[in-house]
């Protein structure tokens, strides 16, 4: 191991450690922010990109979780060579070049690439920006310190949809790549003049960039055939045949190569573990439901419903009133209650608010979402924390810090996931609802009973020719199928939260291990016995 010559500063005080914190939370603000707000903008973008469909738009957000995911290992391995601060400055000021790229890109495929870029910034950013923020704080804060962190990234999804919802609608969607790329610059300056000087060990440990590649390649591959199923006609595509063929083939060979590594990019021996292996489930499909749903409640709102994107916007944000007190307070009892029990019922209280909405099968409802949504926020994170504290029971701390890496990793890859995921839902069960609809209102259900003669009845009074009404019945078809099928995800993602809240109890109960007495404590037990039989 080299070590660099360098002066090792002691930690900031005073008006240096809040501008500190503040550089940091702006940092942590531009590198998150984008993934919560591109939810509200996407169908400006689609229109603005050379008029490309909604559904190839979203591929840009999941490469982008994808991205993110890729930057911890390489965030890590960078800064153990140059120096955490170092690398963070850099990937900010790349992060600013990535969000100028996307403002200024004329078609869609140069937006994706930025978006990539983007992404992989953002993960570098965040991961060593909360390394950052832990190395200024005294271990007496550090837990402060790490609940500020996560109050400002909870903030971010209740707020960031309004905002990039009422940029897209008043002012251009666009001017959100510009303004992130300027907030940027502001904390790789700061960072950069506050640790002027600070010195580092340089640590040479060895990286696995072959199981890095075959990583990448196996989560693209993944990615790739969900995000291209439905508009290709998944395997009838020669190409996605192709991926699927390349991804079974990368898989058993990530495994033997992984497997073979005394530093591989993934500890495969942590999958030994049941409580490694229940937690990271838990908390990995627990945010693919969360951010799948979300996402697609927020489009489908104005594809389906004529919402605008304000309006889609800040039908999320009720989420966030709640959420905030809810996560600190799950985080300060979790040291006195059974995280199984905290993981158990915010699940349940996250599967019931989802098949609350899901119960919302009719278009005018959804102007009154405000209290799912609202009573959601006291679930939406609560069950993090503890199924994380599940799935680092009982690790040394070597295997500590890889084992939360991996739940990082798999965390963000589903989120991807189930973002597009959810499109799979509507392109099975709309057609399914347009036909149900379709009979029912053309007296093909029950002939005694036409709605459809009615319906056209009450709109030829108002004075509507034949064509229009059976436009306007075929947009009421439409519109009602689409409701619908929002209703089945959240009514799927209802039964899945509820089989992880059952899923919690198969870890086992975490008992203190039962130490043998000691010679002399035997020795002194037995003197007190026969204290007590004398007394007696």
């Amino acid at each position: 191991m080299a070590k660099l010559t360098a002066i090792f500063s002691r930690r900031l005080r005073g008006w240096r450690f809040v501008l500190f914190n503040f550089a940091l939370g702006l940092g942590n603000i531009s590198a998150a922010f984008m993934a919560p707000t591109y939810l509200a903008i996407e169908p400006h973008t689609a229109g603005d990109l050379e008029g490309t469909f909604v559904s190839f738009v979203i591929w840009s957000q999941t490469y982008f979780f994808l991205a993110m995911t890729l930057g911890f290992p390489v965030g890590r391995v960078l800064a153990e060579r140059y120096g955490n601060y170092r690398v963070y400055i850099v990937s900010m000021l790349i992060l600013a070049v990535a969000c100028y790229f996307c403002a200024i890109s004329p078609g869609y495929l140069e937006f994706m690439y930025s978006r990539i870029l983007l992404g992989l910034c953002a993960g570098i950013s965040l991961l060593l920006g909360q390394e950052l923020m832990l190395n200024e704080y005294p271990a007496r804060s550090k837990i402060t310190g790490v609940i500020i962190w996560g109050i400002l990234s909870v903030m971010l999804f209740g707020m960031g949809p309004p905002i990039g919802g009422w940029l897209a609608d008043e002012v251009n969607w666009r001017y959100l790549f510009y303004i992130n790329g300027f907030i940027a610059l502001i904390p790789a300056g700061l960072i950069g003049a506050l640790l002027y000087d600070r010195g580092f060990h340089r640590v040479y440990r060895p990286f696995d960039f072959v199981g890095f590649l075959l990583f990448a390649a196996l989560a693209y591959g993944i990615q790739a055939l969900i995000n291209m199923g439905n508009d290709f006609d998944w395997f009838e595509s020669p190409f996605l045949r192709r991926v699927l063929l390349l991804t079974l083939i990368i898989f058993p060979y990530f495994i033997i190569w992984t497997s073979g590594q005394r530093h591989p990019l993934i500890d495969l021996s942590l999958f030994k573990r049941r409580t490694f292996v229940i937690g990271l489930i838990g908390v990995s499909i627990g945010f693919f439901a969360a951010q799948g749903l979300f996402s697609y409640l927020t489009l489908r709102l104005q594809t389906i419903m004529g919402y605008t994107s304000t309006l889609a916007g800040q039908e999320i944000f009720p989420l966030l009133l709640l959420t905030v007190p809810a996560a600190v307070g799950v985080a300060l009892f979790s040291k006195y209650v059974d995280p199984r029990l905290l993981a158990s019922l915010s699940l349940l209280g996250f599967a019931a608010t989802c098949y609350w909405l899901g119960m919302y099968d009719q278009p005018g409802w959804y102007e009154q979402t405000f209290w799912p949504v609202f009573f959601m926020g006291i679930f939406f994170f609560s069950y993090m924390g503890p199924l994380t504290a599940i799935a680092l029971r009982g690790l040394s701390n070597v295997q500590l810090i890889r084992a939360a890496e991996t739940i990082n990793m798999f965390r963000i890859a589903f989120g991807g996931l189930g973002i597009v995921s959810d499109g799979i839902i509507e392109y099975r069960r709309t057609p399914y609802h347009q036909l149900h609809l379709a009979n029912h209102f053309g007296g093909r259900q029950y002939a005694s009973y036409d709605v459809l003669e009615q319906f056209s009845e009450k709109l030829d009074k108002l004075g509507l020719d034949q064509v229009s009404i059976i436009a306007r019945a075929g947009r009421l078809i439409h519109e009602e199928a689409g409701v619908l099928t929002v209703a089945d995800a959240f009514l799927l993602g209802s039964f899945t939260l509820l089989g992880l809240a059952t899923l919690v109890w198969f870890v086992p109960a975490n008992k203190p291990p039962i130490i043998p007495p000691t010679p002399i404590q035997e020795e002194l037990l037995e003197e007190k016995i026969e204290t007590a039989e004398v007394t007696d």
